[in-house]
């Protein structure tokens, strides 16, 4: 039976676009869905703001009449300027388990980037480098984050039978909380404080953190990020949206800011609550018993995800990273959380990997960029 390739056009279509991983992944207790409402948004060209600088268009795949795949296309025209790469993106790629079908959702968008004069394909990306990104090919039997996408272990074998190979790796760890932190780490801190001329901010509810730091953190974001690859500058409507998904679920207890004496942002890290469980057991659904879950999830975590962490460079060399990473372990063991998720870090960004250098840890999750010359 041979496979149909539909092209999204309704809000009926995407809504069934959006919600097709459910029909694979329902029994996978190691797949978290993204809240629904926020990939619609997201796709929506009217309500993303990555649509000033990209385009894209989205495919269904079907097959005796049933639904069996879908794919993204996308091009970011800032990542072709800022990287000078005429490369097409693929996202949102799903599919059964038919080598047939990833093969009729790849190709398609291969069609689509070549008539939009673009050179190659890779992916999975989403629009910009803060949306989920990269194919899991190790950590299977690894619960996925609230940030990071899940796959079966098929879907990097048939990308290699289309003829993909790698172009970059992430790799994440899970880092054990310590029992306690040494007195001689704090006094050390303490003389890293005085010595950097910076201190670890107590903030007290999301609107103050908002007003005051949220601009900042996506200013240092771009600043600190802009060396990293498949990175593009935020626009001001980007920065407002990003500030509304990221930071309406932080606490207090779990994200730390880092000022200078003029209380300027000197470094942040955001952490948030395991929210993996409570998304699996809604479905991304937040009606009738979504928020109940993760209201709970939120309060009484084990676990957190890290989110984003920077520091600004004058600051790096002085040991301020060692300050954030303090703070966020001391209110981890008064909290009762027994490990954190790192969520992805490039394999050759060792500067981040080094923040966890100190702590026990494994590397349990491998996600991998594929790439194609067109």
């Amino acid at each position: 039976m041979s496979v149909e390739i539909r092209k999204v056009r309704t809000r009926a279509e995407l809504k069934k676009f959006v919600a097709f991983p459910e029909t694979i992944y329902a029994d996978e207790r190691n797949w978290v869905p993204s809240f629904l409402f926020d990939d619609m948004n997201t796709l929506n060209p009217k309500k993303n703001p990555a649509f000033e600088f990209c385009e894209a268009q989205y495919w269904t795949a079907w097959k005796e009449g049933r639904m069996v795949g879908r794919i993204a296309g996308i091009i970011n025209h800032r990542f072709v300027e800022k990287w000078g790469k005429k490369l097409a993106r693929f996202g949102w790629i799903d599919c059964i388990d038919d080598f047939d079908v990833a093969s009729a959702l790849v190709k398609t968008v291969e069609d689509w980037a070549r008539s939009k004069g673009m050179e190659g394909l890779h992916g999975p990306w989403g629009f910009t480098y803060l949306d989920r990104e990269g194919m899991l090919v190790e950590g299977f039997g690894e619960q996925a984050t609230f940030a990071t996408i899940y796959n079966y272990s098929y879907y990097p074998v048939f990308m290699e039978r289309l003829g993909y190979a790698k172009e970059v790796d992430w790799l994440e760890f899970r880092v054990t909380t310590p029992d306690f932190i040494p007195e001689k780490v704090l006094r050390v801190n303490e003389l890293l404080s005085k010595r950097a001329g910076v201190r670890i901010y107590e903030w007290r509810s999301r609107r103050e953190l908002i007003t005051k730091f949220g601009a900042q953190v996506f200013e240092l974001i771009d600043e600190a990020y802009a060396g990293l690859y498949g990175t593009t500058p935020l626009s001001p409507r980007q920065v407002r949206a990003y500030i509304n998904q990221y930071l309406n679920f932080v606490d207090p207890r779990f994200t730390k800011i880092m000022v200078d004496a003029q209380e300027r942002l000197a470094g942040f890290a955001i952490t948030i609550p395991s929210l993996s469980n409570a998304l699996y057991k809604s479905r991304g659904r937040l009606f009738p018993f979504g928020w109940a879950r993760l209201l709970s999830a939120l309060r009484n975590p084990t676990s957190i995800d890290m989110m984003l962490v920077a520091v600004r460079k004058e600051y790096l060399a002085r040991g301020a990273v060692a300050l954030l990473m303090t703070a966020l372990n001391k209110s981890a063991i008064e909290n009762g959380i027994k490990e954190s998720e790192t969520n992805p870090e490039l394999e050759t960004n060792l500067a981040v990997q080094g923040m966890w250098k100190d702590y026990p840890k494994r590397q349990h999750k491998r996600r991998r960029i594929y790439y194609k010359a067109l």
